[in-house]
């Protein structure tokens, strides 16, 4: 009565095996001293246990379907034979039930596993008031992550020349993290009178966000001899110290020609590690992306990509609509602002949840 297909059946098995896993890792003393690999574990632990325990009921549920086959089948009792079929009909509903819970959970169990993410916001068209949108956008995922409950790490920022920020790059880490933040890399496009503006005219305005999985090593291709490192002075205002002493670290990953440069601070080491691990993100999405394009050559949805090639979202200020173009709704664009993303995002998960069933 197997109400699932073998390759989703061998797949939940693999995340099963992964699961119990990870339990064995959390009551190894040698994993608990590292308190970083343990919020990861954890993280990865809590989105696989709906899967996990959905999958065993789902396989209970087939047993005791068996279980009243055989009864059926094998028995005389007419009273047994006949409990037996209540208990196969209530076994197939559960199975049926069970099995459309595990598809839908199924195709969003690697975004909900990744335990943190790098978001690049940065300004676009429009000059000043495209850096102080950029500014405000980041803001609305501040306010969002301080509502989940997320850490919100500033990693790099240039601010713009009257206000917001002409590059910010942050980290974000939390459980949800990616799987809710991953639907917002492309253009966001503004249309509004800016601050700057004296004549009350509305003008357009775009900055673009990327949103990059961060990986765990491990999980990447990355071979320390294939980077060139160097160490400058860093540049832009600061003062005498920042741009004489040599902190700023610049990484180029020759065989592919990605650039990191991070002066964000005046420690050596605290550069490095914040520049590695930026380029350790940039790689990851670079491999990431190469990997769904052979999957996929023609993908019309921008839903969980970092690519800044098409508009997502028209924020209209006079209308006080933020437009999403991918689903083709208007949601309020106050609340938007004040870091109210959830129906947003839910709306945004549903349609991918969708494509990628479609796609099974």
């Amino acid at each position: 009565m197997t109400s699932l297909a073998d390759n989703l059946v061998r797949k939940l098995r693999e995340l099963d095996e992964q699961f119990a896993d990870i339990e064995s890792k959390l009551l190894d003393p040698d994993v608990l001293v590292d308190h970083r690999l343990v919020r990861n574990l954890s993280i990865r632990k809590a989105a696989l246990q709906p899967i996990v325990d959905r999958f065993r009921s789902w396989n209970r549920s087939e047993a005791q379907g068996e279980e009243a086959v055989q009864v059926i089948d094998q028995e005389a009792d007419a009273e047994l034979i006949e409990l037996a079929r209540e208990q196969l009909a209530q076994a197939r509903h559960d199975s049926e039930r069970l099995a459309g819970e595990l598809r839908n959970l199924l195709v969003t169990a690697e975004d909900r596993a990744v335990s943190a993410l790098i978001l690049e916001v940065r300004a676009g068209v429009g000059g000043d008031e495209a850096a102080l949108w950029a500014g405000d956008l980041l803001e609305v995922y501040r306010r969002y992550a301080s509502d989940r409950g997320w850490t919100f790490n500033t990693l790099d920022h240039a601010p713009g020349d009257v206000g917001g920020c002409k590059a910010c790059i942050i980290e974000i880490e939390g459980e949800g993290a990616w799987s809710s933040l991953c639907f917002e890399g492309g253009t966001h496009q503004v249309k509004r009178v800016p601050a700057t503006e004296s004549q009350g005219r509305v003008h357009t305005s775009t900055a673009t966000v990327a949103v990059l999985p961060q990986p765990e090593e491990v999980e990447l291709d990355l071979d320390a001899n294939d980077v060139r490192e160097m160490i400058t002075t860093s540049t832009g205002p600061g003062g005498q110290n920042v741009n004489k002493v040599a902190t700023a670290v610049h990484l180029i990953h020759e065989p592919t020609g990605i650039e990191v440069r991070m002066q964000d601070t005046k420690s050596q080491a605290q550069n490095r590690q914040k520049a590695w691990q930026l380029l350790r993100a940039r790689l990851y999405e670079r491999q990431k992306s190469e990997a769904d394009a052979e999957r996929a050559e023609a993908r019309n949805s921008m839903i969980g990509s970092g690519s800044r090639a098409e508009k997502i979202r028209t924020y209209r200020s006079k209308d006080n609509i933020a437009v999403d173009h991918r689903l083709g709704e208007s949601f309020n664009l106050e609340r938007i602002l004040a870091g109210e993303l959830q129906p947003l995002v839910e709306a945004l998960m549903e349609l991918e949840t969708a494509r990628r069933l479609q796609a099974l």
